[in-house]
């Protein structure tokens, strides 16, 4: 999932593998345990399970609340990340609501034929991470208590690097390549306004299958 930056751009606490040579405007960095915000960022236990399985569930996709202290299944980024196994997002309560929203992301621009074969690591190619970059904020804006600017700011606290200095300058100022690739998948519009799918009765029954109201047991 990682992607190629060139080195005087990340910060020197990040662990990273080598640059890719095909380098896009957005790279994903794992912080060393000492720099990790922790309280910092925004927390699935921050926010209603509720909204967040009922928004994944407009997109067919289930999110699985792992309980605290269990392995996250699925996560490639280990730790409290979220994890994707075919249409299921596995997360915890201490789970960043940025990083779920991202590898949901990465499922949600799959075609639902291919994220049966997902697990762990969904990305396909730059030009995929970058648009999930943009998707994960436009999904913020859909969340109560969310929004755009606080997954934003979250990216940016929680390790993400851009070549304007920030997810925000990123997300107003050099994406046009990933608006277009979402532009062209029908995930959102030419007004750059997300399209959230209507419900179906398969997705609204999803909903009501995991309780929309209420979070499922974590017994």
């Amino acid at each position: 999932m990682e992607l190629g930056f060139p080195p005087a751009a990340v910060d020197s606490s990040m662990r990273r593998t080598e640059p890719d040579p095909q380098s896009g405007p957005s790279q994903r960095a794992e912080l060393d345990e000492a720099a990790r915000p922790g309280e910092e960022v925004l927390q699935l236990r921050d926010i209603a399970f509720a909204d967040a399985h009922a928004l994944l569930a407009r997109y067919d996709l289930q999110l699985e609340r792992v309980a605290d202290g269990d392995a996250i299944p699925g996560s490639y980024w280990g730790d409290s990340e979220a994890g994707v196994i075919a249409s299921v997002v596995h997360a915890r309560g201490d789970t960043p609501v940025h990083s779920l929203l991202h590898e949901a992301c990465h499922l949600i621009v799959l075609p639902p034929e291919r994220r049966a074969a997902v697990h762990t690591d969904a990305t396909d190619s730059v030009q995929e991470e970058d648009a999930v970059c943009l998707l994960q904020a436009l999904l913020g804006d859909a969340l109560p208590g969310v929004g755009r600017a606080r997954v934003l700011a979250d990216m940016d606290a929680w390790g993400y690097t851009f070549r304007l200095g920030s997810a925000a300058a990123y997300f107003e100022h050099d994406a046009e390549a990933a608006w277009a690739w979402l532009i062209a998948r029908g995930l959102v519009d030419a007004d750059r306004q997300l399209r959230i799918p209507a419900r179906t009765g398969r997705n609204h029954q999803g909903d009501a299958g995991q309780g929309a109201s209420t979070p499922p047991s974590r017994e």
